[in-house]
């Protein structure tokens, strides 16, 4: 990109989490920490409190090319789990198993403060800047620090204490950056990735009358069918679907493989999948030409194209768009069990075992676009021009033990 004129850089670079590995640091912000503490008891080596999240930002971003990048090119962010530990707010039970240790307070008010200083307030325009009395407050305070803590700490126990969506416009398009991690209702009578309250706001702006709508989550929205269906199953199980003792299996299963994406909170997956069929019918203003789901999480990517039942009256095109660029590489064995999990025979079978659960048909389907998955360190690239859209794949193909070319994979057509 430094080689290229200014006028072919993006508009805006979008990280949807897991920019920090609060819970897998490098050997130069583990010798910080050693320095620190006694890491042979809990939390070990994992970042504990907000001098320590300073020291793993400040490496994580010093590198030249980085923080030209930064500071050159627009950038969004959303957290997901490593940001803050593996598998954050899973379940109630994962939670309660946190809250029970005497480090995980300390260690989560670190990371939402951290949060906030890092990544969140880049987040805000200059209007939201303006109008935020936490931000105010802070910078009018000699020291913030315990205005911030006070503000982390009610953000953990209650998640109607903050937003951490956001909304932003380039142009005809709009983009809504939808938190998949803090603002979870874990309760198992009403498991949702957002509270009522966000969800409505998330609705609100995820309107019609725009060329794009772009819904941007960390977590997935669709996988593999046969995943998809198994995080359903997982809900139910866990939930009570067939009992006390298979409930405690199905937490067990659902702590193990991680069964926790959009799939695996179905409440909210079938409002997400109402939301985008109203949206292209045209029911929340004019229909824009696409509705794209942007992800990260799961280490490779992928393209689905998504339909609607006969009936929908759907009018844009409506896809799922997954890359984890720079990702810790899946082995051969996880590498075939994903292939297999997008295979009609897995998704069908998953899909029998989920309605012996209890789980009706989702009201969306979806289809593998190109050859994928794909799992190198990649960077996928959204074209726009008008309501015209492309989305570009480029994975990194080694020159030497220095550098990499970029090759490209996909090249498709959105709109």
């Amino acid at each position: 990109m430094k080689d290229e004129p200014p006028e072919s850089w993006p508009s805006l670079i979008l990280m949807l989490g897991d920019q920090v590995y609060a819970d897998e640091v490098s050997p130069a912000t583990s010798a910080f920490i050693e320095a620190r503490r006694d890491t042979s008891k809990p939390p070990g080596g994992r970042v504990l409190d907000f001098e320590e999240y300073t020291r793993l930002y400040r490496e994580s971003w010093s590198d030249p090319v980085i923080r030209w990048l930064l500071s050159t090119v627009s950038s969004a962010m959303i957290f997901d789990d490593h940001d803050v530990h593996d598998d954050w707010n899973l379940s109630a039970a994962w939670l309660a198993e946190m809250r029970a240790t005497d480090w995980w307070h300390e260690h989560i008010v670190a990371a939402v403060m951290s949060y906030w200083v890092y990544q969140h307030l880049g987040n805000l325009g200059p209007e939201a800047h303006r109008d935020y009395e936490l931000l105010r407050r802070v910078k009018e305070a000699g020291d913030g620090t315990e205005i911030l803590r006070e503000f982390a700490e009610g953000a953990d126990r209650e998640t109607g204490r903050s937003r951490w969506s956001y909304c932003r416009d380039l142009g005809d398009t709009r983009i809504v950056v939808i938190d998949a991690r803090a603002g979870r209702v874990l309760d198992e009578e009403r498991r949702a990735m957002v509270d009522d309250s966000e969800w409505e706001w998330i609705v609100d702006k995820a309107s019609g009358g725009h060329d794009h709508l772009l819904l941007a989550t960390s977590l997935p929205f669709l996988l593999g069918p046969g995943m998809q269906h198994l995080e359903a199953w997982s809900e139910a199980v866990a939930g009570g679907a067939w009992g006390g003792l298979a409930s405690r299996a199905g937490e067990h299963i659902r702590q193990s493989v991680d069964l926790e994406h959009w799939g695996a909170f179905q409440r909210s997956f079938r409002a997400m999948a109402e939301l985008q069929r109203e949206v292209a019918s045209g029911k929340r203003g004019a229909a824009p030409a696409t509705i794209v789901t942007l992800s990260g999480d799961v280490h490779h990517a992928y393209l689905f194209e998504v339909g609607f039942p006969p009936g929908s009256q759907v009018q844009s095109t409506v896809w799922q768009a997954v890359c984890s660029p720079y990702r810790n590489p899946l082995d051969a064995k996880e590498r075939r069990m994903i292939r297999l999990l997008l295979s009609p025979f897995a998704g069908r079978a998953a899909a029998a075992l989920a309605r012996s659960a209890g789980v009706t048909k989702p009201a969306v389907g979806w289809r593998n676009v190109g050859d994928g998955p794909w799992f190198d360190n990649q960077v996928a690239s959204l074209v726009i021009d008008g309501r015209r859209m492309d989305m570009r794949l480029d994975k990194a193909v080694p020159v030497d033990s220095e550098s990499a070319r970029l090759e490209r994979v996909l090249d498709h057509r959105l709109a």
